[in-house]
């Protein structure tokens, strides 16, 4: 009989999952489950071994040196070109009309001043050229530097500008760093070396703070306590400070910068007209309280008749002269014979004279119609942008340039008395002709980045105070 091996009981379930189980040294451990979007991630994400660099050594490109010479210099040269790119042409129409104006000023200085350098320090024919063309050096990096910043920058710190400018106006009445020149107590003298005419600065900062004021009561203007309440106080001291020096001509120029901005940023007339009675009449007034100025108003007023050395005919009678002499095709540049200590401030104040005189009436047109065209470039700018800010601040640094120009050829010509005001961007001097060219960088800045079918943010609108502001589209 053949004996079956006995048969192990049967575990249940229960018994056999509280059992404990050794995990083998070699098993592999259990993971879990992966769901379809774990799947798809895995089989989208490389694998190792194509993520790893290759071992073989790279080529460098064709003329790179090892140590990354070229690169560096390619670098370099991108860089430079980022700084000097512009968005519109009416960058460039601007900046050249700009130069071309600055290098023609800088041949005229050398014409016009080689005489008086030459008397004045030591036979050095070309001392005043070089100031000038010092200044220049100076004048136009910070116009390209000033083309860089944005819109906000200007906005961000007009009331320091102004502050700043203002309180180097004040300088001119400290002793020892103020000094009168030409009967006017206008300028600062630090050392032996340094002098400056604060007043240059003023105009900009006052521009700046003026467009800022009108931007952010955009929606105010229509009211004129907003506009005289904060514009009128503000402007008049610092076109006080001005006059309280003496300075008329400069006076002048400020209150037809204001006069611009408001009428372009859109004060209705019936504000302005007003303005313009009242400050005339104080105008008058003014003119009067001085012998200086009594004597060249009256002198213009009475006609010249009787030339004389020592009376206020001298200087206008001889620029008459000079410019009368050079006929159509001029004399020739640098044969000047008023240059020749006859016409006082040849370089400066008088210097279209002379380019009457040496270029004749071709020379003079030249200059007449580059100032044409650079009050074209302007009002190309203003045109192409919607904003407010820029529009404001381009057509007072327009009024500031085109206004000063007719205002020193007309007195060249006779048709104003004599005010002491220079040529922008020709005649000799460092602070007009810095001050020029930085405010001409700020509106470089507005035609490089120009604000067109977008929306512009209006301050002060009835939406203002919620939390995020309310945009319009600018009227064209």
């Amino acid at each position: 009989m053949t004996m079956k091996p006995p048969v192990p009981p049967a575990r249940s379930p229960k018994a056999t999952a509280a059992r404990p189980s050794t995990p083998r040294p070699n098993a592999p451990r259990p993971t879990a489950p992966r769901s379809t979007e774990q799947r798809s991630t895995e089989e989208r994400r490389p694998s190792s071994a194509s993520s790893q660099t290759s071992s073989e050594p790279t080529t460098a490109p064709a003329g790179t040196n090892s140590d990354g010479s070229s690169g560096r210099s390619a670098a370099v040269v991108v860089t430079v070109k980022r700084i000097f790119a512009a968005e519109t042409g009416n960058y460039f129409l601007l900046l050249g009309t700009t130069l071309f104006l600055v290098a023609f000023g800088l041949v005229m200085v050398l014409s016009s001043s080689s005489i008086e350098s030459y008397l004045q320090n030591d036979s050095d024919f070309f001392a005043a050229f070089s100031k000038q063309g010092l200044y220049a050096l100076i004048g136009i990096p910070l116009m390209l530097l000033a083309s860089r910043f944005p819109a906000t920058f200007w906005k961000k710190w007009a009331w320091l500008f102004l502050v700043i400018g203002v309180c180097l106006q004040l300088l001119v009445f400290v002793p020892g760093i103020g000094f009168s020149y030409g009967g006017n107590t206008n300028w600062i003298k630090i050392g032996n070396s340094f002098s400056a005419q604060p007043s240059e600065l003023v105009k900009l900062a006052l521009i700046v703070w003026i467009a800022w004021v009108l931007w952010t009561k955009a929606s105010l203007l229509d009211d004129w306590r907003h506009v005289l309440l904060p514009i009128g106080p503000v402007a008049g001291i610092a076109i006080g400070f001005v006059l309280l020096g003496g300075d008329l001509g400069t006076g002048i120029v400020m209150l037809s910068i204001v006069f611009g901005a408001l009428f372009f940023a859109g004060i209705k007339m019936r504000f302005l007209i007003p303005a313009a009675i009242l400050v005339a009449v104080f105008g008058v007034i003014f003119a009067q309280g001085g012998s200086s100025r009594t004597s060249r108003i009256s002198a213009w007023l009475n006609g010249c008749v009787d030339v004389d050395a020592l009376a206020a005919c001298w200087q206008p009678t001889h620029g008459l002269w000079a410019l009368a002499s050079g006929g159509v095709f001029g004399v020739g540049l640098g044969n000047s014979k008023a240059k020749w200590s006859w016409l006082p401030e040849a370089d400066n104040d008088f210097i279209f004279a002379i380019i009457g005189e040496e270029l004749g009436l071709i020379g003079a047109i030249v200059v007449l119609v580059l100032f044409v065209v650079l009050a074209f470039s302007f009002i190309r700018i203003i045109r192409a942008t919607d904003d407010p800010f820029a529009r404001i601040v381009t057509s007072g640094v327009m009024v500031w340039i085109i206004v000063q120009a007719i205002i020193n050829i007309s007195v060249v010509l006779g048709l104003l008395p004599v005010l002491g005001v220079p040529l922008p961007l020709i005649s000799a001097g460092g602070s007009a002709l810095i001050a020029s060219l930085i405010a001409i960088g700020v509106v470089l800045s507005f035609a490089r980045n120009p604000v067109r079918n977008e929306d512009v943010l209006v301050p002060n609108s009835p939406s203002a105070s919620l939390s995020a502001p309310r945009r319009v589209r600018a009227a064209r």
